[in-house]
């Protein structure tokens, strides 16, 4: 196998010269050009109506590009059914499932891929535990549960059937600080044991310096640039300083936030 053809294998994602356009004719992307590495964390970056939501939704197939391709694991086109149920999806909201328990809402995909009720059970637990709650919660309904916990529980349901892939839109956003920075730990945490491919919406550069392996910074549809954590911190682009600079950190608070 050539250095090309590696290099290609090592990549869950690729947006290749991606636009979207909505039927109104309004231009949501234009031109995107954009590689996630395996087992890597990508953070999408950037104000409200920069992109970032829609680029996510590309991903799974939800939304379609007008022009170029978007690959996931090499392939633009296929079951599409079959794509997603391949792709974990967390949300700001959760999207829970009221009159289930959180058993159930955790049980979906693996319910519908037909796994057993003893390996449904099991994967519930030990799911649970991954993200911090207790079994008991099991037999709880959403109603029941704090902000906190419902999200958690959004992150088991995404990870129930062990995709290899999670699309996560400012899950975190709606959250107390304190709750926020918890949950922020507990991410990399799981990152860390799981290794799986993160795409993950924000609006907030303190999170993306945590929890982003890289940051791709969005404006107005177009991708401005894509660095390091680091690098980001000491890039002259005229947009990515002003990030810096309307956050108020530096090198050194990020310095501070990785060693928490």
């Amino acid at each position: 196998m050539d250095m090309e053809s590696n290099a290609a294998n090592d990549l869950a994602i690729e947006f290749c010269d991606v636009s979207y356009m909505l039927p109104t004719g309004q231009q949501v992307l234009s031109g995107l050009n954009l590689e996630v590495p395996r087992g890597k964390t990508l953070v999408l970056l950037g104000r409200s109506g920069s992109g970032k939501t829609t680029t996510l939704k590309l991903v799974n197939r939800l939304l379609s590009p007008s022009s170029g391709e978007v690959r996931v694991n090499g392939l633009a086109t296929g079951d599409v059914i079959r794509l997603r149920r391949g792709i974990g999806y967390v949300i700001q909201e959760v999207g829970l499932f009221p009159h289930f328990t959180v058993e159930r809402n955790i049980a979906l995909v693996p319910t519908i891929e037909g796994w057993s009720e003893e390996r449904i059970h099991a994967r519930v637990r030990e799911l649970l535990q991954i993200v911090g709650l207790e079994p008991s919660m099991a037999l709880r309904y959403p109603r029941q549960l704090s902000g906190g916990q419902r999200q958690r529980v959004g992150v088991a349901r995404a990870l129930a059937a062990d995709p290899a892939i999670l699309l996560m839109d400012e899950p975190f956003g709606a959250l107390d600080p304190l709750t926020r920075d918890e949950l922020q730990r507990e991410f990399l945490a799981l990152q860390q044991q799981l290794s799986k491919t993160v795409v993950f919406v924000t609006h907030d550069l303190r999170e993306a310096l945590r929890l982003g392996s890289r940051i791709a910074l969005m404006e107005a549809g177009r991708l401005v640039t894509v660095l390091p954590p680091q690098d980001f911190l000491r890039s002259d682009d005229p947009w990515a300083a002003a990030y810096v600079k309307a956050f108020g950190v530096g090198l050194a608070s990020a310095a501070d936030q990785d060693a928490s």
